[in-house]
């Protein structure tokens, strides 16, 4: 059972890794499933802290990972017609145009939303842009917890 469960953990581990890029797959909580099952080995066993850190920092990145485009395009010059354009563009992007619709739905949403309120073009894309800079962090932010939650599977099971 333990190696169905620690194989079980490893592909949870790859899955989440790629669910930093893609926006189907949750990563961070994915590659959390993955300790966790290694956890319910015989081989391995996490202290209930680290268990519960992990999981508040899965929490906290999934949180950003919705708020980073938002705040990338309200400090790139955007207002409220950039930040609801931001969000509209990331949830279409994700049902109507996977899997670049998750890469460019945010920008597109943040400069038509500014367009439409009544901003210039320049201004609508510098809250594009600040809204596409956003997601680029939370990826490198998700590629960074997956990648630690893999290297604590592998030095646990050493």
């Amino acid at each position: 059972m333990d190696i169905f469960l620690i194989i079980l953990g490893a592909i949870c581990l790859l899955v989440g890794f790629a669910g930093c890029f893609l926006p189907v797959l949750p990563g961070p909580p994915v590659s959390y499933l993955g300790l966790i099952l290694l956890h319910f080995t015989d081989r391995v066993h996490f202290s209930v802290t680290q268990l519960v850190v992990w999981a508040i920092l899965v929490v906290i990145v999934q949180l950003t990972d919705y708020l980073t485009p938002v705040l990338g395009s309200k400090y790139g010059g955007g207002s409220k017609w950039g930040n609801w354009g931001c969000v509209i563009g990331t949830v279409a992007g994700i049902f109507l145009f996977p899997p670049w619709g998750v890469l460019f739905g945010p920008f597109a949403g943040a400069v038509i939303g500014e367009l439409l309120g009544g901003k210039q073009t320049l201004s609508a894309f510098k809250a594009g842009f600040g809204a596409f800079a956003g997601f680029l962090l939370s990826v490198v932010v998700k590629m960074a917890l997956c990648g630690y939650f893999v290297y604590c599977f592998v030095k646990a099971l050493l």
